[in-house]
């Protein structure tokens, strides 16, 4: 079964701001595109231009990732999942926000 888009987006934003929540700070971007981007990490602040520390994936991968159904370095080494900067593999610390 697929959700409606409108589900599929409430579940990722929630989740992404839950992080956003747990994990404070600004040193890492996530981008769940077209849905969601938050800063998370204690670190120091990013404010402009294009963030040294990323993490980027599409909505199923990241939901799956919140969900502890998928592990962050699996994702990565599948493809699925972007990481670049000295910190961003640090959300993979916080993650699954909930298990299955």
């Amino acid at each position: 079964m697929v959700p409606a888009r409108a589900q599929l987006a409430a579940a990722v934003r929630l989740s992404a701001r839950t992080l956003e929540h747990t994990a404070p700070g600004s040193s890492v971007e996530v981008r769940v595109p077209p849905f969601v981007v938050v800063q998370c990490i204690e670190g120091p602040r990013h404010t402009r231009g294009t963030p040294p520390n990323v993490v980027e994936t599409d909505p199923r991968t990241w939901l799956l990732m919140v969900t502890g159904r998928l592990g962050f370095d699996d994702a990565a080494a599948a493809g699925s999942l972007d990481v670049s900067g000295s910190r961003a593999r640090e959300v993979g610390h916080w993650l699954p926000l909930l298990r299955l």
